[in-house]
């Protein structure tokens, strides 16, 4: 509604209700349309005019202010003045709309503020166990005046074991923040991923005995199938979550991997049958630092940043990763791959001689 009909609509209605009262004083026919005619015209010049000079016209400033903040000079200079028939109603809608990003915008900063102060909690926390251990050997040590050697030879192991572990964490650190910022590149080839899983397998297992956990890939696999992604940044995804299997997997257990051909993506899956993960903390699981076993993970130490090192591979391949899981029967972490596809081979056929 524009806002000459506005206005015309405010005004018929005073006239007709002044002619109204004029013909229940007077009871003149010719009376009441004079009125209504008059009181018509002169409450549609006064209303156009206030209602323009007083409301209007600042609603279309307020609009064309909204609208050029939205688009930017260059590209309202690039699309020419825009012209509106219904700037009220453009209004409302610029306003709810301005009102939800606005509330977006909101509550996405509270959650990074919030993540914030949990990232820097955690990470407080993680340099300072190994540096207070750290600490603690090296006073000992020096109260001691190397005095016992056996005993000082096994302080210096465990500071040497948590100075790896301060490295390890600097390490996975410096990682992470180059996956999410994009200096580390991804290196897409072509390889199979049923040769790169064996090479993994064999590279851990001997890590595997330590644990007593058996590594299953099933010979159903030995057909090649074939991906297009970064070789060794999917051996450190595949690495990270074997490891994580072996940390939380139960002794005798298993740890297997599968391989699912979609239309045009391979998934993978790796599966353990160990404590499995409540219900609740599977949202977070990818989450810096993220633990759902303090006490036990302080045991086996890592950085914990395993699964969200994982995760930031994936995504840069452009591709998911989920994980499904249920308490006491184990859990299964899936990511999918590009698929390439093989060209088929000419068939024999056979030379016909005349």
């Amino acid at each position: 509604m524009n806002l000459r009909v506005l206005v015309l609509i405010n005004s018929a209605a005073v006239a007709i209700s002044l002619s109204a009262v004029n013909y229940y004083f007077q009871h003149k026919w010719y009376d009441m349309i004079i009125t209504f005619l008059v009181t018509l015209i002169s409450s549609y010049i006064v209303f156009y005019y206030l209602i323009e000079k007083y409301i209007y016209s600042r609603i279309k400033l307020i609009y064309k202010l909204i609208h050029n903040l939205k688009l930017g000079r260059d590209l309202r200079d690039a699309l020419g003045e825009h012209v509106t028939a219904n700037p009220i109603k453009d209004v409302e809608n610029e306003v709810k709309e301005w009102a939800r990003i606005k509330k977006t915008e909101i509550d996405d900063l509270r959650k990074q503020e919030k993540f914030r102060r949990d990232f820097l909690s955690n990470i407080s926390h993680e340099f300072k166990t190994p540096l207070f251990a750290i600490q603690g050997y090296i006073e000992a040590l020096q109260d001691d005046g190397f005095d016992d050697r056996e005993m000082a030879e096994q302080f210096l192991k465990k500071a040497s074991k948590n100075v790896d572990r301060l490295s390890y964490l600097i390490k996975d650190l410096d990682e992470i923040s180059k996956l999410e910022s994009g200096e580390i590149p991804i290196n897409y080839s072509k390889f199979k991923i049923n040769d790169l899983i064996k090479e993994v397998f064999e590279s851990l297992e001997f890590k595997a005995r330590d644990h007593n956990i058996k590594l299953i890939f099933k010979q159903k696999y030995d057909d090649g199938i074939y991906v297009n992604a970064d070789r060794e940044k999917i051996r450190q995804v595949l690495v990270n979550l074997i490891d994580n299997s072996f940390k939380y997997g139960k002794e005798g257990g298993s740890t297997s991997v599968s391989l699912f051909t979609l239309h045009d993506q391979v998934l993978v899956e790796v599966t353990d049958d160990g404590l499995g993960i409540e219900e609740k903390n599977l949202p977070r699981l990818f989450e810096r630092f993220f633990r759902t076993d303090t006490s036990r993970s302080r045991q086996i130490g890592g950085s914990g940043l395993g699964l969200a090192i994982v995760k930031h591979i994936v995504e840069a391949h452009q591709q998911n990763i989920n994980v499904r899981s249920t308490e006491g029967v184990g859990s299964t972490f899936g990511f999918t791959l590009q698929k390439v596809k093989q060209a088929l081979p000419f068939p024999n056929i056979p030379v016909l001689k005349s």
